[in-house]
């Protein structure tokens, strides 16, 4: 049989768990069609893998170049590629791209993103995923339904818990999208417009998610201090409801938190003996990459961006916001500018830094650069404890994300991206595998493909056996490590030979193709 590619002599890994063993693949049209010796068989190109590392194609379950708009002005999704992810989960943390029903509700994005900018001709999940069919896709793009976005559409613009016909209304959109073929629901609750939501609202939501066979995808309401208590409310809707709960980009942050994380694995495990299925992804950096006006008191940040920006030209409010700020403990000299709307000097300087060259007290230059950018001041923060993220990778149920977006090696020197776009799965082969030893190479390629698949319910994806889908990394094993950082982010990852997106090569010896040979998944049952 003559197959379109032929992969020879790799020490395969079946992204299930096991050990590498040394086999070909043979890939025809978009599916593996063969695993075994094919030395007698013949492809349209052959690739001789020996001494190199063939995994299935990486599944990245927290991502967000759907909601940053990059899945469309950065179509390419470099940054992703070229370490070796093949598929994104997009619609994360309560925020999606449908429905939006009203011609406001994209405002959930602005805080990334120069919405002005942005043509939206859909409502429903249907109409989006058409949308998309008719662009270049260079990865597969599945997606949640986030829990803001419900909310803009059923028309609750203030901070305040929904009225049973709201509920009504949110719940009927999320089945539509589910219907759809949207994978599950997505919660933010640190952020203000759901933080008001209550019980039974979140209750009557994730019954829709348990009816589809869904998952609920959480940002925890809180990483710090309250870390148990936002974990044991997710086990909570776990074990009441049934339905599968994962949690976002999981972390806890600040020293005084740190001792709170084997708690917190304490809560998940005693909920997973009883039956219930809780998982979590991590990033394996010790800075957060966020907006800096979430480091504001929560009351400060209530509403929208109006409102909040009219708090910080109110003298009395703002200095109470300064009064508040004080009293927390924000170690400004670790708080790195990675990108603002207009000051363009700022980017890649602490707030430190920048407060005692201009003269002002930290609290003071925080919020000037947020009013002078409109709030659009994203930020590096270092606040997690290295030994507690190798400790949360060891964890059978943690799989590895990104938390970031696809994008190119080029891009205005005052915003630099969070270094996870560009090296955050190379990173964990060459820190926790080969650095740390914390997990094998086995137990990494699995946190990256079976198990992302698995919690996300994909079918016939994030393994390589027969009739399964050509989604495949060959890398390096020797080379592979992520050059990106914080001071010079837009470094693409080393080691990454040939990555195949439904059979088509989208990265060939290193270089990337161009061919987009992505495609839109489905949950179908």
């Amino acid at each position: 049989m003559a197959y379109s590619v032929i992969i020879k002599n790799g020490l395969v890994f079946d992204g299930q768990g096991s050990p590498g063993r040394k086999t070909d693949i043979g890939i025809e049209g978009d599916q593996i069609a063969a695993v075994g010796d094919l030395s007698g068989e013949k492809g349209d190109m052959e690739i001789d893998a020996s001494g190199l590392y063939v995994a299935p194609g990486f599944i990245d379950l927290t991502n967000h170049s759907d909601t940053h708009w990059t899945l469309f002005d950065q179509p390419g999704q470099a940054s992703l590629l070229t370490q070796g992810i093949t598929t994104i989960l997009g619609g994360n943390c309560g925020s999606s791209l449908a429905p939006l029903i009203n011609s406001s509700d994209i405002a959930a994005i602005g805080k990334w993103v120069d919405i002005s900018k942005i043509n939206v001709n859909w409502q429903k999940l249907s109409e989006f995923f058409e949308e998309l069919t008719r662009r270049p896709l260079a990865l597969n793009f599945a997606t949640l339904v986030g829990h803001e976005t419900l909310r803009r559409a059923a028309g609750i613009d203030i901070n305040r818990p929904a009225t049973p016909e709201e509920i009504g209304k949110m719940s009927y959109l999320l089945y539509q999208a589910l219907s759809d073929g949207a994978f599950g629901f997505s919660t933010g609750p640190s952020r203000s417009r759901e933080s008001s939501a209550d019980e039974e609202e979140m209750r009557q939501l994730l019954i829709q998610v348990k009816k589809a066979n869904g998952f609920g995808a959480h940002h925890l309401e809180n990483e710090g201090p309250e870390v148990v208590s936002a974990v044991s409310r997710i086990a909570g809707f776990s074990r009441e409801l049934g339905v599968k709960g994962h949690i976002s980009h999981f972390k806890v942050l600040g020293r005084k938190s740190w001792p709170k994380q084997e708690t917190a694995f304490e809560i998940i495990e005693r909920g997973q003996r009883d039956g219930l299925e809780l998982t979590i992804d991590l990033f394996p950096y010790t800075a957060t990459g966020s907006n800096l006006y979430y480091l504001l008191p929560e009351w400060a940040r209530e509403g929208d961006k109006d409102a909040i920006l009219e708090r910080l030209k109110d003298k009395n409010r703002r200095e109470e916001i300064i009064a508040k700020l004080k009293i927390i403990t924000l170690h400004y000299e670790k708080i790195i500018i990675a990108s603002t709307l207009h000051d363009t000097d700022s980017a890649g300087k602490s707030i430190g830094t920048l407060a005692e060259i201009s003269g002002r007290t930290p609290e003071e230059l925080m919020i000037d650069l947020l009013l002078i950018n409109d709030l659009h001041v994203s930020i590096f923060n270092e606040n997690i404890s290295e030994d507690n993220l190798a400790a949360a990778f060891k964890k059978d149920y943690a799989a590895v994300s990104s938390d970031g977006v696809g994008l190119g090696a080029k891009g205005p020197s005052y915003d630099l991206p969070h270094p996870r776009s560009f090296g955050a799965f190379a990173r964990v082969f060459d820190i926790f595998v080969k650095q740390k030893k914390t997990i094998s190479w086995a137990e990494a390629i699995y946190k990256m493909t079976g198990l992302p698949a698995k919690i996300l319910g994909l079918k016939n994806r994030g393994l390589i056996e027969k009739d399964a889908f050509a989604d495949i990394v060959v890398f390096d094993p020797e080379a592979v490590r992520d050059l990106a950082d914080y001071q010079t982010p837009r470094q693409f990852s080393r080691g990454f030979r040939f990555v195949f997106v439904g059979g088509l090569a989208a990265v060939l010896e290193g270089t990337l193709t161009g061919e987009p040979a992505g495609r839109i998944l489905k949950k179908t049952e």
